[in-house]
């Protein structure tokens, strides 16, 4: 893990791994860091679902505190931070939602990738959790197999529900540029998973 000293770069030039790892440690510069990269994504997925700019705004600190608390439990291995970072909004989003008996605004793409998000939420039978199981498995083996730009992209989009404009500009590129990266990284992403047996995915 890098240190900050005199000798090391900036924490503006530390990729967001290292940020994390130093955040888990107490580092509050890291995660002043961290905070200045996604806020701004994070706040705008939370007035998606909350449509409601103050309760928007204390959740953009609450996810926050919860990803300093949690930090140790990231792993770059499964995903992106921005992923992990809109996971805990979604979810935490949810909760707030539930309390105030408020069915939650539906986000995201019809785009049938967007369908895996709802494998777990059915209450399957045994049998068919198993299967659901080996999906989600050839999903993510197939997600590691893409680019980690395109990978990226699916994720921010089918799995986040944010729009190509909200990407680009996150990642800093032009739209075309994520909308090319996305019709490759799901075009390549259907072949592995059709390659496997699984289909209209």
């Amino acid at each position: 893990m890098r240190d900050e000293s005199n000798t090391s770069p900036p924490l503006t030039e530390w990729d967001d791994a290292d940020l994390v790892r130093a955040m888990a440690t107490g580092n509050t510069h890291a995660m002043a860091e961290l905070y200045d990269r996604y806020s701004r994504p994070v706040f705008s997925f939370a007035l998606r679902l909350l449509e409601d700019r103050h309760h928007a705004e204390e959740l953009l600190q609450e996810v926050f505190f919860r990803a300093w608390r949690q930090g140790d439990k990231f792993s770059d291995r499964r995903g992106s931070f921005i992923s992990w970072l809109l996971s805990i909004t979604h979810n935490m989003a949810i909760d707030e939602i539930r309390k105030q008996n408020r069915r939650p605004k539906r986000v995201g793409s019809d785009d049938p990738v967007m369908l895996l998000n709802s494998l777990e939420d059915d209450a399957p039978a045994v049998e068919d959790q198993a299967v659901q199981a080996t999906i989600h498995a050839q999903v993510r083996n197939a997600m590691d197999a893409l680019p980690e730009p395109q990978r990226m992209a699916i994720e921010l989009a089918y799995f986040q529900g944010m729009t190509q404009r909200e990407i680009a500009e996150i990642q800093g590129e032009p739209l075309g540029t994520i909308k090319t990266r996305l019709r490759l990284g799901v075009r390549k992403l259907r072949e592995h998973l059709a390659d496997q047996g699984v289909e209209n995915l």
